[in-house]
């Protein structure tokens, strides 16, 4: 399914090349915000502003301060859009970032007025995995996928098939450090295991592999609200097989149900119902008791 992984290449080309996606990202946050001013957009839509990133929590690799700073750098590349979103302005920390990297954003007038004017409600985010930051590279035991991105191995934590660290522990850490910074609510809007799923000869699919994913992120969800998080809503990803926008491969499943289609986009396009289908039911109907006891 190259052609998935094409399209994202076509769409850099077009805005002139790598160097000019900060520009058109804010000229995108920019529009975003515009059209919240109620003489322009949805007056039923802007009772709820919500803005949606995705959430990466980045531990220090050592005590090592620099360590540690290149964690909170990597903080804030994964929460510039938020802090914009939440805060109405582009944090400080943006200025020496954009001055040592050529970044030139042209801040029409009025643009200021409108990202202050128009901050979110609530912040939506997904959350995958964690990450490890070190200040010198070279130095890394071992490197592991990531979404959308390249980390260094966790010695505590297993990862999936792709590589991606599994860190429950990480959702409960996510949370309390997001409603710190911004003390809005908070709703996870993906969260999930990419997975190769093996259908049985009489049809069926056991992936306790990902009802433990989701279960142990599910109970670390709870500890983070008795931690006094506002947490207003949770949506896994996903609830059929499709297409994985990091890889762009059918075989990387996240569903609860089955869709018979390879890589390639051959099959019958048939579904079935994984164990994680009626697990999830029974979650939903018990609103989590079932896995809280």
């Amino acid at each position: 399914m190259a052609k998935y992984t094409q399209l994202a290449e076509d769409i850099v080309d077009k805005v002139g090349g790598k160097e000019n996606v900060k520009e058109v990202r804010h000229c995108v946050m920019r529009l975003r915000f515009y059209l919240k001013d109620e003489s322009k957009a949805d007056t039923e839509y802007l009772k709820k502003r919500d803005g949606v990133v995705t959430v990466m929590k980045a531990y220090p690799a050592s005590p090592n301060p620099l360590d540690v700073m290149e964690s909170i750098h990597k903080d804030h590349e994964n929460l510039f859009f938020s802090d914009v979103q939440v805060r109405g302005k582009y944090p400080a920390y943006t200025k020496r970032f954009f001055k040592e990297n050529n970044i030139h954003v042209e801040m029409a007038e009025g643009d200021e007025d409108i990202l202050a004017a128009y901050p979110v409600d609530f912040m939506s985010f997904s959350y995958y995995m964690s990450s490890i930051a070190r200040h010198n590279p070279d130095e890394s035991a071992g490197s592991t996928a990531g979404n959308f991105s390249i980390s260094e191995e966790n010695p505590y934590l297993e990862a999936s098939d792709w590589g991606w660290q599994i860190d429950p522990v990480g959702l409960r850490i996510t949370l309390n450090k997001l409603y710190d910074r911004y003390q809005v609510p908070l709703f996870i809007v993906e969260n999930g295991l990419g997975a190769f799923d093996k259908v049985e000869s009489d049809g069926s699919i056991h992936d306790d592999y990902r009802i433990n994913y989701l279960e142990s992120h599910i109970q670390q969800m709870h500890e983070a609200i008795e931690d006094g998080v506002d947490l207003m809503g949770y949506t896994p990803w996903g609830c059929t097989d499709l297409v994985s926008a990091s890889t762009a491969e059918m075989s990387k499943r996240y569903g609860f149900v089955y869709v018979d289609a390879d890589d390639q986009g051959n099959g019958t396009f048939d579904r079935s119902r994984k164990d994680s289908f009626f697990w999830y039911r029974d979650v939903i109907q018990s609103n989590g008791a079932n896995i809280l006891e």
